[in-house]
């Protein structure tokens, strides 16, 4: 992961069971989207079987973050997230003030 890492995009969700086929599509779709973005740097996913998922993103400012947000295409999969794929979910935008990891060595 890039080291100058400024922000962090944490959304938290729960999954409904429909459309599971076409959720995961569209997943697919905002995630090649989002890797050509300006200032967007990575991107984190995890989701257990019962539905809950944690995804983070990560970006070089708040203006990236934001453009991103002015998609068309990302508020039409926003849309139809509210309507029918999520039961909840929560964004959390933060600044990142400090990073490290370990990676065992092979």
């Amino acid at each position: 992961m890039n080291r100058d890492a400024q922000y962090a995009v944490i959304f938290t969700s729960k999954r409904s069971e429909t459309e599971e086929e076409k959720y995961t599509e569209a997943a697919k779709q905002m995630v090649e989207l989002v890797r050509n973005q300006k200032g967007f740097i990575a991107i984190e996913n995890v989701q257990d079987a019962r539905g809950f998922g944690i995804m983070v993103s990560y970006w070089e400012s708040l203006e990236a973050i934001h453009e991103w947000n002015r998609l068309r295409a990302h508020h039409l999969v926003q849309k139809k997230g509210r309507d029918t794929w999520y039961d909840y979910f929560t964004v959390h935008i933060c600044k990142i003030e400090k990073m490290y990891d370990f990676q065992k060595e092979a």
